[in-house]
């Protein structure tokens, strides 16, 4: 790792960026350097310009790509090399906001009844019961389930914070069957080897295998599940300001 890139780790540290968004952003950085075979500190205005351009018209990265590389790029040249970063010049690009995908009642039981593996049904049920984000799911701990109050306990979620969302009777169910079968004692749903938590991304191949095999052709992902929960809650006439803290959003959105 270059200085440049270790005193940029070292700031994101402090700043208490979480590990994934570290490395993506040191990984921006990486390729920015690459593309030009220089040194950041050797470049300036012009090439970032040039570079989130190309980006955008020949990589046709997507709006939230190009506005990750903008950041870990603004964070390296204003916080490490203090340069002045001029929005003027280099502006940000505008994220086109786009109605989520929301898979019908039956459609989410069509996907967990194409579910034949328990430990993967329970995953999926979990995540649309309680509104988690995949990451959420896969960081749970066995003692993270309350069955006494009936809730979930999500520490550390999106933006470092703790929170309790639901836990309801067809998912407590469903988790005492997979506790039976896979009797899991650290992580709640562990890796192939049962030492690590299980990843993200295995998650997101369960729910797409799951959704194929129900024909189901939306383009929904496994974070679907999650705007599901909250969408299934309002129109059920649940206050949005309850929905909003069961999902640990700041904003009334879902």
């Amino acid at each position: 790792m270059s200085e440049l890139r270790k005193q940029m780790k070292i700031y994101m540290d402090l700043k208490g960026y979480s590990p994934i968004t570290t490395k993506y952003y040191l990984n921006h950085v990486g390729n920015f350097a690459k593309y030009y075979k220089k040194s950041p500190d050797l470049l300036g205005e012009k090439e970032i310009r040039e570079y989130l351009h190309y980006c955008i018209t020949e990589r046709h990265l997507t709006e939230g790509s190009v506005g990750s590389i903008y950041a870990a790029l603004k964070i390296l040249y204003t916080k490490v090399l203090n340069q002045v970063w001029d929005i003027n010049k280099i502006p940000r690009i505008k994220e086109r906001r786009r109605l989520p995908v929301v898979l019908s009642p039956e459609e989410v039981k069509d996907i967990f009844d194409a579910t034949r593996n328990i430990k993967y049904k329970t995953i999926l049920m979990t995540i649309y019961s309680a509104g988690l984000r995949v990451s959420e799911v896969c960081n749970l701990k066995v003692t993270d389930i309350d069955s006494k109050n009936m809730q979930i306990f999500i520490k550390q979620g999106k933006g470092k914070k703790d929170r309790y969302s639901l836990l309801s009777k067809s998912n407590l169910q469903i988790l005492r069957e997979y506790w039976k079968t896979y009797k899991p004692e650290e992580h709640l749903f562990s890796g192939r080897y049962r030492t690590d938590a299980i990843t993200t991304r295995s998650v997101q191949k369960i729910f797409q295998k799951s959704k194929e095999k129900a024909g189901i052709t939306k383009p929904a992902t496994v974070h679907t599940l999650r705007h599901s929960f909250a969408t299934h809650l309002l129109d059920a006439g649940t206050d949005i300001c309850y929905i909003q803290r069961l999902l640990g959003h700041t904003r009334l959105t879902i």
